[in-house]
C-alpha cells in the first residue's frame, strides 16, 4: 500500500486502540503493516513464485476504499472494504490461480476463493464474537484513503515470521 494510505490505516489502528477496542496496532510484530490478503498457501513453490513474479509486474494498482465492514468468521473483524473493480478482481484471480496451481486444495482458505473473496484492510480483530457490535461509532475512524495504490506483493511466512517481497521477473527472464 502506498505511504499515504499506510499512514491513514495506522491512524485508524491507533484510534481503535485508544478507544479500548481490538486493533491491529496491538500486534507488535515488525512484519505487521496495513495489507490486503490476496491468498495463502502452505509453501511458495517454484511454479507459484514464477506466476507471482508476473503478478508483481502489474503493480502499482490503484484501489478505492468503499467504507467500513464487519465480519464474524470465526473471529470478529472490523475493516475498510475495497471496491472489487475489474483490475483488482483480475489481480486477485491471478494470485489465486498461482497458489491453486501447486498447492493441496485442502490447504487453501476458502475465503480467498474469487467467488467468496471480500477485499478489505483489517483495522481490528478479536477472537471474541461480536467484539465490535455496539462498541464503536463511525466518527471514531478517520475517513478511509480515497484512492490508494497497492504497491508491493509480499509473502509472510507464519512459521518463521519473515516477510519476503516478491519482485517481477527481469525483462526477458525465464523459469
Amino acid at each position: 500500500m502506498d505511504d499515504a494510505a499506510d499512514q491513514v490505516v495506522r491512524d485508524a489502528w491507533r484510534r481503535l486502540a485508544d478507544a479500548g477496542l481490538p486493533s491491529q496496532a496491538r500486534h507488535r510484530s515488525p512484519a505487521n503493516r496495513p495489507h490486503l490478503t490476496l491468498a495463502a498457501c502452505p509453501e511458495l513453490t517454484a511454479p507459484i513464485r514464477w506466476e507471482l513474479a508476473g503478478v508483481a509486474a502489474a503493480l502499482p494498482l490503484p484501489v478505492r476504499f468503499t467504507g467500513v465492514v464487519r465480519f464474524e468468521r470465526p473471529t470478529s473483524v472490523l475493516a475498510w472494504a475495497l471496491d472489487l473493480d475489474p483490475a483488482l478482481a483480475g489481480l486477485h484471480e491471478r494470485v489465486w490461480d498461482a497458489v491453486v496451481s501447486d498447492s493441496p486444495p485442502a490447504s487453501l482458505n476458502p475465503f480467498h476463493d474469487p467467488a467468496r473473496w471480500s477485499p478489505h484492510i483489517t483495522l481490528g480483530r478479536s477472537r471474541r464474537a461480536g467484539a465490535f457490535a455496539g462498541r464503536w461509532v463511525p466518527g471514531l475512524l478517520p475517513a478511509p484513503p480515497l484512492p490508494a495504490r497497492l504497491t508491493t506483493l509480499r509473502s509472510y511466512d507464519t512459521e518463521t515470521g519473515t516477510v519476503e517481497v516478491l519482485r517481477p521477473l527481469p525483462t526477458g527472464g525465464g523459469p
